[in-house]
């Protein structure tokens, strides 16, 4: 009698789902996993076999999800979760890196802080905050740790761990001067409604210079004097100053966050958390919001 063979699915499969989805592109998903394009695509089809149905499928835009597809992409993130939570059980270091997604503006006090063995542990997406939130929200984030303003983000809000509230400043070159009666120049990032509210409430009038997600650029055109721009107070480098300039209205405190993404509670994430958090802290010389403290320290 013919013994039923059970359908197992290859490991190698399920991370190329992950790879697809996260890239948006299998040629892109190859160059990660070290594959040829046609073995990609062969383990698709042979998933879409297996599933029954298309996972995939391409646009103008790249290549996305199906509505099965993002189920399968649910499931194969807990399978990866799975099978790298049991290669830790005996300190296997052939686990996947924990996905750490930090906001620009903390990257240099990141590396600072940590060791270059605590890195070694890690893949760093190093992005805008807004550009971490979408990771989170998609699930190729593990851990992050970004700046937040009164945004309608109910979705982050739940996966909040830890907050430290961080003083606003504007901030300019030390020689920007504003022309009488000119609008002032405004260098800005993507989401600015948070600076240029305040502006619009004070009727004062003003410019977008420029817009850029990259604070390295932004932090360009300042010392160029193309403009003012907007930060939390403890990371102002050196090489600006705090705008004093009377006109300016206050601005709203920036929320520094941990966030976990849904589903993760393992040992080694709750404590690059508290890490993180410990590291907010010390940045902004304040302790962690009491209520959200107590939810990572389970």
């Amino acid at each position: 009698m013919l013994r039923h063979q059970p359908l197992n699915i290859p490991m190698e499969i399920v991370r190329t789902v992950v790879a697809i989805a996260e890239t948006g592109s299998m040629s892109k998903a190859a160059e990660r996993l070290f594959l040829s394009q046609p073995a990609i695509s062969a383990q698709v089809k042979r998933l879409q076999g297996l599933v029954g149905g298309e996972l995939f499928t391409r646009t103008a835009n790249g290549t996305v999800l199906t509505e099965l597809g993002k189920l399968a992409l649910l499931q194969a993130r807990r399978i990866i979760d799975a099978n790298d939570q049991l290669l830790r059980l005996g300190g296997s270091d052939k686990a996947t890196a924990r996905r750490l997604g930090v906001s620009q503006l903390l990257a240099k006090a990141l590396f600072d802080d940590f060791s270059r063995e605590d890195l070694s542990t890690l893949f760093l997406l190093a992005e805008h905050s807004s550009e971490i939130r979408r990771g989170l929200r998609e699930g190729f984030v593990d851990v992050a740790c970004l700046f937040l303003h009164d945004i309608s983000d109910t979705e982050i809000e739940r996966l909040i761990v830890d907050e430290v509230v961080f003083e606003t400043s504007w901030v300019k070159s030390r020689d920007f001067v504003t022309r009488p009666g000119a609008p002032v120049p405004v260098v800005s990032p993507p989401e600015d409604s948070w600076m240029l509210d305040p502006l619009d409430q004070s009727g004062i009038a003003y410019r977008i210079v420029l817009r850029s997600s990259d604070s390295a650029v932004r932090e360009r055109a300042i010392m160029a004097g193309l403009g003012i721009s907007a930060m939390p107070s403890a990371l102002v480098p050196s090489s600006m100053v705090k705008s004093r300039d009377y006109y300016l209205p206050a601005l709203a405190p920036f929320r520094g966050v941990v966030c976990i993404r849904e589903g993760l509670t393992t040992t080694d994430v709750k404590q690059l958390a508290r890490r993180l958090s410990s590291l907010l802290a010390a940045l902004s010389g304040n302790s962690p919001a009491a209520g959200h403290q107590a939810s990572s320290s389970g």
